[in-house]
């Protein structure tokens, strides 16, 4: 039997206009909604002036090149921000619904030609704004972020962050905040106050949920399927088993690893399964039970075997191999329904800023371990998350950064 993924339609193609200084977070914060959007099926794409800029006029530009008076400089970024927005627009011609302008605009006029232009076209526009004075965040994002960006490889990192510096200096000369006539979300101080005007919709109100748990604070998330339980050892799926042997020593291993490695501060979540619950007992901290994170519900199948559903279930196999994204067991899930009900778990976790250990399932964590990289829907159904093993991730502006550690 095959699913239907339940992203709401919307009635118009959706432009979200990023706003913001340079060092606020605006490229992370495009990136997360992306990711957020596309996990909900919509169809989303960013549209980075940066990149277009490093493309076509150069990755090492000084900060003399953003000065509002250098008019050679003005055009060239005038130039490259207008084939990103024709470039958006064609995209959206071709069937996209939600494009991202990922760029400073840090005029009224820059914002009124982009709003213009998409209004024009029929688009909805929504400006995100991210706003923040205070020198220490900012600072935090220059080291954390900007000094490994493209544009300054190569650099060491005093060099890179005084030119950053300077490059700030040349934007505020200009930067006009977004005004009460125009529809927006500002992000203040990073998440600690959100701002919203003339919001209408249902994906509006979404967003603006999702904008108010984000933050640009640089955290890892740890994910771990549960030990081997005796289900996995007798190759049957589903179920509510205890652990195996095997399956405890992970969990002890689990514990010292982590006793060394995060000694700190550390959320931990499970499913409410057993053997998930096993998995975490030895840790020895408080740890939150969450019914969002149990397996993929496998329906008639729960219980069975991989070769025991070919056998006696085989046009239910073949649809399982023909479409893995899109196939639910008959009266259980599909890997879009585990993606559907695990949107409130996404939520939380992009409110936390304390290191967070998810100890749940093999579907469960393909799904989150999709979104937090950005990977496209088709992929999350084949990702590798093997047992006895923790999968670190900190997302960064420009992507995630991952390692694994066998244990």
């Amino acid at each position: 039997m095959l699913g239907a993924m339940a992203a709401p339609p919307i009635t118009s193609p959706l432009v979200l206009v990023m706003v913001g200084l340079p060092a606020r977070g605006k490229t992370y914060l495009a990136r997360k909604l992306g990711d957020y959007l596309s996990w909900l099926g919509y169809a989303t794409r960013v549209f980075n002036v940066g990149n277009y800029r490093r493309d076509q006029v150069g990755r090492h530009m000084p900060a003399r090149f953003f000065d509002p008076d250098n008019e050679s400089g003005v055009e060239a970024r005038r130039r490259v921000a207008m084939q990103a927005l024709d470039d958006l627009l064609a995209w959206i011609d071709e069937g996209g619904r939600i494009a991202i302008y990922d760029a400073t605009n840090s005029t009224r006029a820059r914002r009124d030609l982009v709003r213009r232009r998409c209004e024009d076209r029929g688009l909805d526009v929504l400006f995100i704004e991210s706003i923040c004075d205070d020198p220490a965040v900012i600072e935090a994002n220059i080291r954390e972020t900007k000094l490994s960006a493209p544009d300054y490889e190569e650099m060491t990192h005093a060099d890179a962050a005084a030119d950053f510096r300077a490059r700030i200096a040349c934007y505020e000369q200009a930067y006009e905040p977004v005004d009460e006539d125009s529809p927006h979300i500002k992000i203040i101080d990073v998440g600690r106050r959100v701002v919203a005007n003339r919001l209408q919709g249902y994906l509006a109100g979404r967003l603006l949920n999702f904008a108010m748990n984000l933050h640009i604070t640089p955290r890892p998330i740890l994910l771990t399927r549960h030990g081997e339980s005796r289900f996995n050892a007798a190759g049957l799926i589903g179920g509510d088993s205890p652990l195996s042997p095997r399956g405890e020593r992970y969990a002890r291993s689990l514990a010292a690893w982590v006793d060394r490695e995060r000694p700190g501060d550390l959320v931990v979540w499970t499913s409410t399964l057993l053997r998930t619950v096993q998995t975490a007992a030895p840790l020895d901290r408080d740890t939150l039970p969450i019914r969002a994170l149990d397996e993929i519900d496998a329906g008639v199948c729960d219980g069975m075997t991989y070769e025991e559903i070919a056998a006696q279930l085989p046009d239910e196999y073949a649809a399982r191999q023909a479409d893995k994204l899109a196939y639910r067991y008959p009266r259980g899930e599909s890997y879009e329904d585990v993606i559907g009900r695990l949107e409130p778990v996404i939520i939380e976790l992009e409110r936390q800023r304390d290191p967070v250990l998810i100890v749940a399932h093999q579907a469960v964590l393909r799904a989150l371990y999709g979104y937090i990289r950005g990977l496209p829907l088709e992929r999350v159904p084949h990702l590798p998350i093997p047992l006895h093993t923790v999968i670190e991730l900190v997302p960064k502006a420009y992507g995630a950064d991952e390692s694994r550690y066998e244990l």
